[in-house]
């Protein structure tokens, strides 16, 4: 049984479990779990179409979670990103997680395995903010930093703009990554919660590669800078 599947066993085994128990439980002892996927769409990429996703489900208790993340873009053979990431999760203050575990990159090729270290909370003014240190197993090192904020424009119409950086420790020609700042995103989407559970979405992304990223993209054939128009649903359960 592969990893994925393993963990998948576990969550949907740990409300039955949970259940089972002869005593009653406190509240901070209970089993919980949420599958969540931020983002599942398609994405036009100046006349190339992707597939892209965002998704993470988490079992546990209040202060103390097993995590498994995915995200990735199919657009071609050539520029698909698959990773995958497996975590332990503990509360060290009010609303502030502290994560280790690995990461799997399937895509793109060669596939690598990262050690992470990750921080993710709610800032002051609401603002869900997430750090990643990444550790390759060839000593690479990346840096990721996401925020997000949500504004509520009616009951149901909810405006998200969003800010992902990335930085790399040392050049990668082979994967078209350069040192220092790689790549800095910018994204809004409208999304309508028909349930908040459900709810699909429009938006626009800016993405601005740097360095010797943005060298490699252009020695690629592509742009150093791409804007992304994408529809998808936010759904979770």
């Amino acid at each position: 049984m592969t990893p994925i599947r393993m963990v998948f066993c576990l969550l949907l085994a740990a409300p039955l479990w949970a259940t089972a128990q002869g005593r009653p439980e406190l509240m901070d002892d209970g089993i919980f779990y949420q599958v969540l996927f931020d983002e599942l769409e398609i994405a036009d990429l100046g006349g190339e179409e992707a597939i892209a996703w965002d998704g993470q489900a988490w079992v546990g208790t209040d202060t103390r979670r097993l995590w498994i993340k995915t995200e990735g873009e199919r657009v071609s053979g050539d520029r698909d990103e698959v990773e995958f990431q497996l975590l332990y999760s503990r509360a060290i203050a009010p609303y502030w997680d502290l994560q280790v575990g690995f990461r799997h990159d399937f895509d793109p090729k060669p596939s690598e395995d990262w050690a992470v270290l990750s921080i993710r909370g709610l800032a002051p003014y609401f603002f869900e903010v997430e750090g990643e240190l990444f550790i390759g197993n060839g000593g690479q090192i990346e840096l990721r930093f996401e925020a997000d904020y949500e504004l509520l424009i009616t009951q149901r119409f909810v405006l998200s703009p969003n800010i992902e950086l990335n930085m790399f420790r040392e050049d990668d020609q082979q994967l078209g990554i350069g040192s220092g700042l790689s790549e800095l995103g910018l994204g809004v989407r409208m999304r309508y919660e028909i349930r908040r559970e459900l709810a699909p979405y429009i938006g626009l992304r800016w993405i601005r590669k740097y360095g010797a990223t943005a060298d490699f993209a252009k020695v690629a054939g592509t742009d150093k800078r791409e804007v992304e128009f994408f529809a998808g649903f936010r759904f979770w359960f």
